[in-house]
């Protein structure tokens, strides 16, 4: 290798040994901590599901029976001013019935009819009252109850600013136990956010129906790095 070639990579090499120092500084002192929020609203939206199945010996038998007990359930509901663009059907089957056989191969000895539809209330007060409509109509199948909030979107958002103010709150405290006073916030990211749903089981009766709506809890985590400085009366 020529003196210049050496010298060239000595040069090179004392410049590896001068950027590694620097790289390994270039991290700010920092403080990171998670916020938490949690809100809890009464629900204002409530989606029941219910429906007619029905039973008969031949598949037409018991789709006829099933469609005309279907039928009432729904001139109710719109009786009950209940938007049709709030009624949707959620499910609809037409099986066999079979019962066990000696010979090995199931006899079928029957067939079911089901259809299922999801009744959505903007009044939540009207859930029992619907459900009482609804087996009064014919329903013989009530799946459940859905309570949820519509501004689910803007809660969290009032969540998300408490979470941030909380994370805040808890970086201040270590940094005054540190000795130290925060800047500017490096980092923010949402630890995730939840919409509980709340799922009753409502069983089929002629008596009113006692329905408790409760209260949804929405809840955000935010984890926040803040930039520490020393205290200014150091």
């Amino acid at each position: 290798m020529t003196p210049v070639g050496h010298r060239t990579l000595l040069a090179f090499a004392a410049g590896l040994l001068l950027v590694a120092p620097v790289r390994a500084d270039s991290l700010p002192p920092a403080i990171s901590v998670t916020g938490e929020a949690t809100i809890s609203v009464p629900p204002d939206l409530a989606e029941v599901e219910a429906g007619v199945t029905s039973d008969a010996r031949t598949a037409h038998d018991a789709s006829e029976a099933n469609n005309a007990t279907m039928g009432k359930l729904l001139l109710a509901l719109k009786a009950a001013g209940i938007d049709a663009k709030d009624i949707q059907t959620s499910r609809l089957s037409l099986q066999p019935q079979s019962a066990p056989n000696r010979t090995g191969s199931p006899a079928i000895t029957g067939y079911r009819a089901s259809n299922r539809v999801t009744v959505r209330l903007h009044d939540v007060t009207k859930a029992a009252s619907t459900i009482d409509m609804l087996v009064g109509a014919g329903a013989n199948v009530i799946d459940g109850i859905n309570f949820m909030v519509s501004q689910a979107s803007k809660l969290l958002d009032d969540a998300r600013t408490q979470a941030v103010a909380d994370a805040r709150r808890k970086a201040e405290i270590y940094a005054k136990a540190a000795g130290v006073t925060l800047g500017a916030p490096l980092s923010i990211s949402e630890g995730g956010a939840a919409v509980p749903m709340f799922r009753a089981k409502v069983a089929a009766a002629m008596a009113p129906t006692p329905v408790a709506p409760g209260e949804e809890t929405l809840s955000v985590t935010v984890n926040v790095t803040w930039a520490i400085k020393p205290a200014a009366d150091q």
